[in-house]
Parts: C-alpha cells; structure tokens; sequence
C-alpha cells in the first residue's frame, strides 16, 4: 500500500484506529514500530497502518476491528 496522498492527519488517524482497535499493544509489540521509524513520526504511522493492513487485508476504517473505532475528533478536520 502507498501512502503518498495520505495526509499527517489522515495518518494520524488510521494509526489511531489500529492502536485503540488492537487492545493487546504494550511495549513489547511496539518495539517493532519503533525499530523502523528511527524517531519519524511519519514513517512509525506508516510502519503501524502497513501492519494492520498486512493482518487484516485494508485501512483501519475501512475493514476489521479498526472500522468500529470511532474517534473523539472524527468530524473535525483541521486542528
């Protein structure tokens, strides 16, 4: 999956999605995360989406656990 018109806020929001949808992430299973961004916020949210995709076979909000996640500021778009 490609991520080039995703938006930081998009970003910020699928990854949202697949965090609060797993309910099993600790440290441990963060690490992986952590690993392949090398502090790039950008690139960890990618790293967190793909994963989710790679399980579940689409976005957080499209499919799976992650599409009944529903966010505190779903509705707004700028902050």
């Amino acid at each position: 999956m490609t991520f080039d018109k995703f938006t930081l806020r998009d970003l910020q929001k699928e990854a949202a999605r697949v965090l609060a949808s797993s309910g099993g992430f600790g440290n441990h299973e963060l690490v992986q995360f952590n690993k392949l961004a090398h502090h790039d916020s950008h690139v960890w949210y990618k790293a967190v989406i793909a994963w989710y995709v790679e399980q579940h076979g689409d976005l957080p909000s499209k499919i799976g656990p992650g599409q009944s996640v529903k966010l505190l500021l779903d509705t707004v778009d700028d902050i």
